[in-house]
């Protein structure tokens, strides 16, 4: 199952990738929602085999998320893939600058379940598919929002 979404930035392209890439702002918003973060590797980035464990509550149940980066294509856009008990994903993130400060953002998840438990997962999800659209494009827009924001600080 895929989800994908885009969104254009008021920023230039050099600006919205090191946004996207900045994972230790990225990782400390996340801890701010609850989320436990580890890092991994010793890596400097955002080079590909940066890696993340990542532990949060969903459905009343701690799981359990390893997160890899895959490629990284300065400053065209990166990919990751990450895997939890009998699910994996796949996350590619392009970049293309429409102008010298606008850059189109797009994003596409592919979910692969690889158990029964994964897959009624996934079933519920393309139940609710619209609902969770919504909410990625909403958090794309917002994140596209701050990213303009600083752009405009900055330049």
């Amino acid at each position: 199952m895929k989800f994908s979404a885009d969104q254009d930035v008021e920023a230039s392209v050099s600006h919205v990738f090191a946004a996207v890439s900045d994972f230790d702002g990225l990782a400390r918003k996340a801890m701010r929602r609850g989320v436990q973060v580890t890092r991994l590797d010793n890596l400097d980035g955002p080079v590909a085999g940066m890696a993340w464990e990542a532990v949060f509550s969903f459905r009343g149940k701690a799981r359990k998320l390893h997160i890899e980066l895959v490629e990284v294509d300065a400053p065209n856009g990166l990919s990751a893939k990450s895997q939890t008990k009998g699910l994996d994903t796949r996350l590619v993130l392009g970049l293309v600058a429409m102008s010298k400060a606008r850059t189109r953002m797009s994003i596409e998840l592919e979910l692969m379940p690889q158990s029964l438990a994964a897959r009624l997962l996934v079933q519920s999800l393309k139940l609710a598919r619209g609902t969770v659209s919504k909410r990625l494009k909403g958090r794309l827009a917002e994140f596209a929002k701050l990213t303009a924001e600083s752009y405009r600080h900055t330049g």
